[in-house]
């Protein structure tokens, strides 16, 4: 375990010296492309007696029958097979009337299982109280339980998923573009990111059209020469590479003894001993032995050098700690 975990170490460190050049689509979006959340109350049927115990679903099933003019007493409809479920979904923007989402279904009661059930026929709101979906179809839970295998985790019968269950009955209104202007949010907000993506917009279209308004928010001039074609111009916004900045933070996770690091981290000079380890980072270069070629005091060097003396991951992840409290490690340190 412990030299999977090494493994892990300097695979991650290694990774983390190389900056990333990023599309814009991949790491912000434009305002007013948003997803919305839809929910619904329904009822499932079909189920082989693990349904609820009590008498609202008994109603809610009386109460759909009456609209087949059928009236009935809820009290001759008390039954386990059925259950009255919570059903969820997030509707992407633009999606337009007929496209299918994915549904999430959820028991509200006390049913056992909602294994082998079917969805009756549920409408979907909107948080404005508008109807903008209807769900229906087959519960699935994600196949069958496998005996035999201590790995496996038993599966959780109440909450179950219909893919592509609900049709799109309503279009939710969407513009992302507000008097010849656009706005690019990005998804992690960054002074340094937001600059650099305004400049490397400029860039390609070789004129002033962007400017970062906040961390988080860059405007763009839409040219005249894409007024009368938009979709065209934001496919080359969503195409234009940035390096996204990232603060110096250490991630360290004890359990399995792994130590991730993103930004530039820079290390003061200080002298460490540790047990049997002693490490002299001096004029920014890493001193383990006399007579020792010394490296640059970087994270990852520094871990190659801890190791090298036969540390630990645990280890490690105390020592990256020590140096974090006394202040010669300058990067946020996260312990998991």
């Amino acid at each position: 375990m412990r030299k999977i975990a090494a493994i892990l170490i300097l695979v991650l460190l290694t990774l983390s010296f190389f900056a990333a050049t990023v599309r814009l689509k991949d790491i912000a979006t434009f305002r007013g492309a948003r997803d919305n959340q839809l929910f619904g109350i329904g009822l499932v049927v079909g189920l082989n007696g693990t349904g609820d115990t009590s008498k609202v679903n008994s109603t809610l099933l009386a109460n759909m029958i009456s609209h087949f003019g059928v009236n009935i007493d809820p009290q001759q409809l008390k039954t386990k097979n059925a259950a009255i479920v919570m059903v969820l979904a997030d509707i992407p923007a633009f999606y337009k009337e007929g496209m299918r989402l994915d549904v999430v279904v959820a028991s509200l009661g006390d049913a056992k299982s909602l294994v082998g059930g079917y969805l009756v026929q549920t409408p979907l709101y909107g948080a404005d109280g508008n109807v903008y979906a209807v769900a229906q179809g087959p519960v699935s839970m994600g196949g069958e339980d496998v005996k035999g295998s201590a790995n496996l985790q038993k599966r959780y019968k109440v909450v179950g998923f219909i893919p592509g269950g609900a049709i799109v009955e309503n279009e939710i209104p969407a513009s992302i573009v507000d008097k010849d202007t656009v706005t690019i949010l990005l998804n992690t907000p960054d002074i340094t990111t937001a600059a650099r993506a305004a400049n490397a917009i400029n860039v390609k279209f070789s004129t002033n059209i962007a400017k970062a308004i906040d961390p988080s928010t860059i405007k763009v001039k839409i040219p005249d020469a894409f007024k009368e074609d938009v979709i065209t111009f934001l496919s080359l916004l969503e195409e234009i590479e940035v390096v996204p900045d990232v603060a110096a933070k250490v991630v360290v996770n004890e359990k399995t003894g792994t130590v991730v690091f993103g930004g530039n981290v820079k290390i003061s000079d200080f002298t460490l001993s540790y047990g049997n380890f002693n490490i002299t980072i001096k004029s920014g270069k890493i001193k383990t032995k006399e007579g020792e070629n010394e490296t640059e005091a970087t994270i990852g060097n520094l871990v190659a050098a801890l190791k090298a003396l036969g540390a630990t991951p645990q280890d490690i992840i105390a020592i990256l700690q020590v140096l974090h409290d006394a202040g010669v490690l300058h990067a946020q340190l996260v312990v998991m």
